[in-house]
């Protein structure tokens, strides 16, 4: 699957953590221009009030000013370390420290300060596609690691089924094979969902019951 850039940034809400200091420049205008909303967030007591939960990948984008210490927590993706939106550090002082901070929140491009109106088009393209890249390649990540698992919940299957029923290995696969159909889920699926159930304990409820009971439980199992 090929990757195709996003060139037109009509419709987007530009969301900036930043104090009006006039070191934004012609961050606003710019991308009023562009045909992106803009928007400063409160800062109260150091802390920028935003709901993270209600951002929206598809238009939002937040600008963070990284000489402003703390002032925003993002939680990453743990499998691509991706923020909700696309990210796009404003530098002020280019002190380590400071650069690090807006990687950690997931930046993937930047913009100087005081904000030069012909370096926002080039900042946009940078941070909103290299954002839905590192997206897709996360989808694809996720898409090869759910058929590896799903592939060996599978193979763990079929020899469970050959041992309990003696049959060979192309009958125990037609036989899973068979019943994940009659459930309406795929085969690996299925697999996993039969793996779950028989390593589940037998009673769930913490009664320890008979030893005989237990034992005939163990014989089902």
């Amino acid at each position: 699957m090929n990757f195709r850039p996003v060139q037109n940034f009509k419709g987007g809400r530009a969301l900036v953590v930043m104090e009006r200091t006039g070191r934004e420049g012609a961050l606003e205008p710019t991308l009023a221009k562009l045909g992106v909303s803009c928007e400063y967030l409160p800062i109260v007591e150091g802390r920028t009030q935003i709901d993270l939960a209600a951002l929206q990948a598809d238009r939002d984008i937040l600008f963070v000013d990284g000489d402003l210490d703390g002032a925003l927590t993002i939680e990453l993706d743990p499998l691509a370390n991706l923020p909700p939106v696309p990210v796009i550090g404003l530098v002020g002082v280019e002190a380590p420290s400071r650069l690090k901070a807006l990687a950690n929140l997931g930046a993937t491009s930047f913009l100087r300060k005081p904000v030069h109106g012909g370096a926002v088009y080039t900042s946009l393209f940078m941070g909103i596609n290299q954002f839905l890249l590192r997206r897709q390649m996360q989808q694809r990540l996720q898409t090869l690691e759910d058929l590896r698992r799903g592939r060996r919940a599978l193979l763990r299957a079929v020899v469970m089924r050959m041992k309990e029923t003696g049959l060979d290995e192309d009958g125990a696969y037609d036989q899973l094979r068979r019943e994940s159909m009659r459930a309406r889920q795929s085969l690996e699926l299925y697999c996993e969902d039969l793996l779950t159930r028989r390593a589940r304990p037998p009673d769930q409820t913490g009664n320890t019951g008979s030893p005989p009971q237990r034992r005939g439980d163990q014989r089902a199992m």
